[in-house]
């Protein structure tokens, strides 16, 4: 698995930042009942890929990081999980 640099990642995905070996973003949604929806979704798409976000929510906030912990950086699963984030919430 290739290690992507996440500051080129977060800057080709609409709203994310790289940090060190992640890149994160907060999506924010109308309530709680959206916010969780979202995270229904995105759960059932990373458990297909066996890719998990690390996540934490509040009300309807959703605070996302993603990394591959395996391969010690960001790689091309993290930025498809991003892309199906960003699909799920429009």
């Amino acid at each position: 698995m290739d290690i992507l640099n996440p500051k080129d990642v977060a800057a080709e995905l609409n709203g994310w930042t790289g940090g060190d070996d992640f890149i994160t973003k907060v999506f924010k949604f109308t309530d709680f009942a959206e916010a969780f929806g979202f995270m229904a979704r995105i759960a059932i798409i990373a458990d297909k890929m066996d890719h998990h976000p690390e996540w934490f929510n509040v009300y309807n906030r959703v605070d996302i990081t993603l990394t591959t912990h395996d391969a010690g950086g960001v790689t091309e699963k993290d930025v498809t999980l991003a892309k199906a984030m960003e699909q799920a919430a429009a």
